[in-house]
């Protein structure tokens, strides 16, 4: 017999969660108060997980998903849910995983805020991936959180594909010779960088083909994949237009190459940005993970002095070049995080990859430097690098959640940290800047 009743929860990935006769189980694109008939499931990673459910009666936290492709791309697990319902679950869970209760801020854009999308190009079809089904792809005919654009790009990579013979990747075989097609917006320019990964290098005619097919884009790149991992990386090489798409936020321009890290919303990345700003403190800031110099730059802009470090050279070019466009007092430079001792500074902005700072954190704890923002959204990393290092040495003041990616259960979290032998802020024992 099937597993029928309501969702009680969610769990903390964003899955409902249902509980029959004892046994718990996981139900994607179901939400609390939703009545359910799980028709099939699988064990993955120890829990049950539903490939397949009906919905008998729906909650009323429920809304209509405006794309089509709801229920099967994995791109928008909560489209279905009302947006304010989204905002208080991720409030919800964050505090849940991380032990702080955090007021949070709504995306100015709910629909076409994402500035960047990467379409998997395969023999059965062009798009994203299917929810839990690595080798299922979602054969796209429009995408309401990336672009009203979208059919444009996808039918312009048909059309080249069509011309020039050369072959969508197989995913289960490992094989072909387009694996991705990556498209950047500039929200606020209007630019736009297309980025085709192949796994051969082109001949003149092939070029002259992508060239003509993609006329539009203010920037192509070709990249040329080595290895057969499914993801969108490659050497990037300039075929036509600028090196560079900028996006203006606020008052700074950023420079953005296919292979720079940037947020991809860009609406709501001015709430990111002033929540740090309002945060800092001092004259001298230190942004450690500083990639292309998001943050960095952006305090510049505001009168701060800034020295950033990061692992990548080539983001640290694209953070000075940021730097000098902007004409602000900032400086980058080449250096891992965890291997380098943090000197005389008044903040310290973090912004780790998803597995959280680690032995970097120990640095920062015999550093005294006397107040740590730091910026996730893995909740779960941020609690294991607090309770097993930061925590001896500071304590949580205070915390903003900025959602980033509306319609999925992930969050950006911006906390501030204070030292423990420190009280009041910097501001409260120093003249103001001026």
């Amino acid at each position: 017999m099937s597993p029928k009743g309501r969702v009680a929860g969610i769990s903390d990935d964003g899955l409902g969660v249902l509980e029959v006769n004892g046994k718990r189980f996981y139900v994607p694109f179901a939400y609390p108060g939703d009545f359910v008939e799980v028709k099939k499931k699988k064990h993955r990673f120890e829990r049950r997980l539903a490939l397949d459910f009906e919905l008998i009666e729906g909650s009323p936290l429920r809304q209509g998903a405006r794309c089509p492709h709801f229920g099967t791309c994995g791109g928008c697990l909560w489209q279905g849910l009302k947006y304010k319902e989204q905002l208080r679950l991720k409030a919800e869970l964050f505090e849940r995983i991380a032990g702080i209760k955090a007021e949070i801020r709504g995306s100015p854009k709910i629909w076409g805020f994402r500035n960047l999308s990467n379409f998997i190009v395969t023999g059965g079809g062009t798009g994203l991936k299917e929810y839990g089904n690595p080798l299922g792809v979602v054969n796209l005919r429009e995408c309401p959180v990336f672009s009203k654009r979208t059919m444009e790009y996808l039918r312009s990579l048909r059309e080249f594909l069509e011309e020039t013979r050369l072959k969508p990747w197989d995913l289960s075989g490992k094989s072909g010779d387009i694996h991705y097609l990556q498209v950047r917006e500039g929200k606020f320019t209007g630019e736009v960088m297309v980025n085709l990964i192949a796994h051969l290098k082109p001949s003149e005619e092939v070029l002259e083909a992508f060239r003509g097919h993609f006329s539009f884009a203010d920037s192509l790149y070709w990249s040329l994949k080595r290895d057969t991992r499914d993801d969108p990386q490659g050497e990037a090489e300039l075929v036509a237009g600028e090196p560079y798409l900028r996006e203006k936020i606020g008052d700074v321009i950023y420079l953005i190459h296919p292979n720079s890290f940037f947020q991809t919303n860009s609406y709501a990345l001015p709430l990111l940005l002033r929540a740090v700003e309002g945060f800092t403190d001092g004259e001298r800031v230190l942004d450690l993970y500083s990639g292309v110099g998001t943050f960095g730059v952006w305090l510049a802009r505001k009168g701060f002095g800034v020295e950033g470090l990061e692992l990548n050279p080539f983001a640290v070019g694209m953070a000075n070049r940021n730097a000098e466009l902007n004409g602000v007092d900032a400086v980058f430079r080449v250096g891992k995080a965890e291997e380098t001792p943090v000197g005389d500074y008044d903040t310290v902005i973090v912004d780790p990859p998803r597995k959280g700072l680690k032995e970097a954190a120990g640095l920062l704890v015999k550093s005294g430097v006397e107040k740590i923002i730091y910026v996730s959204c893995n909740p779960k990393a941020f609690k294991l690098d607090y309770e097993k290092h930061l925590k001896r040495a500071y304590r949580i003041e205070n915390a903003v959640l900025i959602d980033m990616f509306p319609h999925t259960p992930h969050v950006e979290a911006v906390v501030e940290l204070v030292g423990r032998g420190f009280s009041g802020t910097w501001r409260e024992r120093a003249s103001p800047r001026v």
